[in-house]
């Protein structure tokens, strides 16, 4: 039997731009469809849908339910993967109240969704980290192989035994009251690609005095090659730390302030800071 997270939404942003992110969105999407009764909203942005063409038709030869997955596709010739741009979106097209806010290379440990998950619901937490800081990554070099057997036994010894322990911080998922959210501003779109929008998350709604939590286990990170949208080489970095810098000092009045003048806030018209 599954377990109960109907009151949830996996947002997953994926653009599949390798054998090894293919591999991974499989893995995660098989695992989530057959470990919880949920909710699944990916959205992918590329120039057609690799998605569509090679992983759902394996989906459809290894998952044993129903493949009950919302998958948006958005043609795009641009290079750039505007990840927080398409966070939003999906957070507007979701209507659960709990999100998780969902890497698409990304497996926790089953007690790590339960524990976040319920802890959104009882109000303990307005947003959870389902990792502990420090060296609490494992970093997963795993192979088709690997994977394959790890979705049929779900044993999590299969993947420890591929595994490098790193340092984990701000990144991979995060789980949040929807309200909550949208109420702390979303994602920041002023960061393009990759960037410090992770750290100026976690910051933005500990100072916004929000209930910020952590659960202390691991996160397991399944390795893949990076592009420049998933890497320094990211030709949008400088302005991207330029805007971290400009942030990470302000108080919470100063916060609300600069968070309440930001123009890409306005086409949701949900903005409540």
């Amino acid at each position: 039997m599954r377990i109960d997270l109907t009151k949830a939404t996996f947002i997953i942003p994926i653009r599949i731009e390798s054998e090894d992110r293919l591999r991974n969105i499989i893995t995660v999407v098989a695992f989530l469809l057959e470990t919880f009764d949920t909710n699944i909203l990916i959205k992918e942005v590329d120039t057609h849908s690799v998605f569509e063409e090679k992983a759902m038709p394996i989906l459809h030869n290894i998952v044993d339910v129903d493949i009950n997955i919302n998958h948006i596709f958005e043609k795009s010739d641009d290079k750039l993967f505007h990840r927080q741009r398409i966070i939003n979106e999906m957070l507007m097209e979701a209507k659960t109240e709990v999100i998780f806010n969902y890497d698409s290379d990304v497996i926790l440990p089953l007690e790590s969704y339960v524990k976040s998950y319920q802890s959104i619901l009882d109000k303990t937490f307005d947003v959870v980290y389902p990792y502990e800081r420090g060296n609490f990554q494992k970093r997963v070099y795993a192979d088709d192989e690997v994977v394959s057997k790890f979705l049929m036994t779900k044993d999590y010894t299969d993947l420890d035994k591929h595994t490098n322990i790193s340092t984990a911080d701000a990144g991979w998922v995060q789980v949040f009251n929807r309200d909550v959210y949208i109420e702390g501003g979303m994602e920041n779109e002023n960061f393009k690609a990759y960037a410090p929008e992770d750290v100026e998350r976690l910051h933005r709604f500990t100072t916004l005095g929000y209930k910020v939590g952590r659960i202390v286990d691991f996160v397991y990170h399944l390795e893949h090659g990076r592009s420049e949208n998933s890497w320094f080489s990211n030709p949008h970095m400088a302005s991207n730390v330029a805007e971290w810098e400009k942030i990470k000092v302000l108080n919470k009045k100063q916060l609300k302030h600069y968070y309440s003048r930001q123009k890409y806030l306005k086409k949701y018209n949900h903005f409540q800071i």
